[in-house]
């Protein structure tokens, strides 16, 4: 029986993983490692300063006290499967919002795949569009854990669709399987930030800020449809990221100023 890893950044006791998990374990053999707390927007760090401690919460699954998910994904990898056979996919999800444009790079549900392709384990990163994530306890997941199953059933019977070090990003948008149009491949839109730090004060009177969400704004990069652009069009957006951060378009140009 295939063999698949999962992890999250929302904790897990969270409805998203367990939505996960709900539609894989009677297709291949689970083993859950998350957060034993809401790690969101931990990008892909390790903790090197203090000790972890796995957790078990059932048969297969552990919370990781206290780790994000590159931690979950690493030690997962390196201490639980301790026969060196490394399992044929990690998932990472299903993350309580979106994860589209430069949010990728702060997003602990990315990091969990992040580490995955690192490994060498082919890795998918799946988040749901919500509106509200305050609400996710009243909300079933099903086109997202129908979209995870295909793509999953894709992969087992014919192989991976990247190379080395590269992930799938998936984005769900918040509709039903009835309104579902499809799949689109796409690049990141280009994400729009505002000023979202609100300064308050203690009972004592001293200033501390809180970082509020970030409305959904972006603009189009030109050429392929975005990722924010297909959620809104109703479609799930699959959109293939690299590790490698190179900007090859720049080398020459560098060399040259470098030489001036």
């Amino acid at each position: 029986m295939k063999k698949i890893l999962l992890t999250n950044d929302d904790g897990f006791d969270s409805n998203g993983l367990l939505a996960l998990k709900e539609a894989l374990s009677d297709i291949a053999q689970v083993l859950i490692v998350a957060p034993a707390r809401e790690k969101s927007a931990c990008g892909h760090g390790l903790c090197l300063t203090k000790p972890l401690k796995f957790i078990k919460v059932d048969d297969d699954f552990y919370k990781l006290d206290d780790g994000g998910p590159t931690d979950c994904v690493y030690l997962a990898l390196n201490a639980i499967y301790k026969d060196g056979k490394k399992p044929d996919l990690v998932i990472s999800g299903i993350n309580l919002g979106s994860n589209m444009g430069e949010d990728t790079t702060y997003s602990g549900t990315l990091a969990g795949a992040m580490e995955g392709v690192i490994q060498g384990v082919p890795s998918i990163a799946i988040s749901q569009v919500m509106r509200d994530k305050n609400l996710s306890s009243e909300f079933d997941f099903a086109l997202a854990k129908k979209v995870i199953r295909e793509l999953v059933e894709k992969i087992f019977n014919n192989s991976f669709p990247l190379g080395d070090r590269k992930l799938l990003n998936v984005n769900v948008p918040q509709i039903s399987i009835e309104q579902f149009k499809g799949y689109k491949i796409t690049q990141k839109g280009y994400r729009l930030y505002t000023n979202n730090a609100h300064l308050n004060r203690d009972p004592r009177g001293n200033e501390y800020y809180w970082l509020g969400l970030q409305p959904l704004a972006w603009r189009e990069r030109g050429g392929v449809s975005s990722d924010f652009a297909a959620t809104k069009e109703g479609y799930v957006s699959i959109t293939p990221i690299t590790l490698n951060l190179t900007s090859y378009e720049d080398i020459a140009m560098l060399e040259g100023w470098l030489g001036e």
